[in-house]
């Protein structure tokens, strides 16, 4: 009895051991940001593949997919605080340390953009994130605001409450191209119709869209869209999801035209026009305003915390 006892004990000793020494969480788990270096990330491709990075590394690689070559490096650098804590918060909320490469799924990301000012960018920022009462804050951003950026529930169709720290500003959008600044883009029936069947609407030809409602920047906030069965009432930036972002570039439509083959849009800028306009933080950058001013233009009470060095 004596020696089993003894073996029965060894026995829980051992799973004791192999407990203690295993990580629930294994390699998904999040490094702690707070202390020591940065984290590593694993960064997950479009083909599945997936590549394990240093996180300044991969905010590197966001900021030459999301901006334009030669722009002012504190815009750059501004990006690159942004980039950072959209990563942070997002691994935060998936509770894993991965990242999709995929711009549809979190931010893009090319390392074949970086440049050297990119890279001087990244360092001068090397660990820098905002936050919100000690909260990664939604780091978002987008082309053009089309000289005013709008609240989180117009511009994204938000659900929850308001976040504090998203506020309407003017934007200097002035420098950006052209056909960013005016643009007339044609929605064909079949996209309207394939719109209102994502949505769960049934019909087989649409005949008006309405605008109901704009905010005080001059955004979509409803629009009704009528067809043979009916009509459906849709938030702007739910019909521009649907009928794809990069096709309708913001909800800044001044007009809507029938067409003959479908619905001409006209408006102005790009992007859903909520937090950090990109076009106006180059002009910002240009003027000599600092990565950390950028932000907190964009951004109301908001801190920049370094969480590493």
């Amino acid at each position: 009895m004596k020696i089993k006892r003894i073996c029965i004990s060894l026995i829980i000793l051992g799973l004791l051991v192999l407990l203690v020494g295993c990580d629930p969480a294994g390699d998904d788990k999040i490094q702690d940001a707070g202390e020591g270096d940065a984290p590593l990330i694993t960064v997950e491709f479009e083909d599945g593949t997936t590549e394990q990075l240093n996180i300044e590394e991969y905010v590197a690689g966001v900021v030459g997919a999301e901006m334009k070559p030669d722009w002012p490096v504190n815009a750059y650098a501004a990006q690159a605080i942004k980039a950072r804590t959209f990563t942070l918060r997002f691994m935060e909320e998936e509770e894993e340390n991965k990242i999709s490469a995929e711009h549809e799924k979190a931010q893009a990301y090319d390392p074949d953009q970086i440049t050297p000012e990119i890279s001087e960018a990244v360092e001068q920022t090397r660990g820098l994130v905002a936050t919100y009462n000690g909260e990664y804050i939604r780091a978002w951003f987008h082309s053009s605001a089309a000289g005013q950026t709008t609240s989180a529930q117009v511009g994204l169709a938000y659900d929850d409450a308001e976040p504090p720290y998203v506020v309407s500003v003017e934007s200097p959008d002035h420098q950006a191209p052209d056909d960013i600044q005016n643009w007339q883009v044609m929605i064909s029936q079949e996209e309207v119709l394939q719109a209102l069947e994502e949505a769960g609407e049934e019909a087989s030809q649409v005949s008006d869209i309405n605008i109901l409602d704009r905010d005080e920047t001059g955004r979509i906030v409803e629009l009704d869209i009528a067809h043979d069965q009916g009509t459906k009432r849709l938030k702007g930036a739910e019909f521009r999801t649907l009928v794809g972002p990069d096709n309708l570039k913001s909800t800044v439509v001044e007009e809507i035209r029938q067409e003959d083959d479908g619905f001409l849009f006209i408006g102005s800028g790009w992007g859903h026009g909520v937090g950090m306009s990109q076009w106006g933080a180059y002009h910002m950058g240009q003027e000599g305003s600092s990565a950390e001013e950028i932000i907190k233009y964009y951004f109301q009470d908001v801190e920049i915390e370094k969480k590493w060095d």
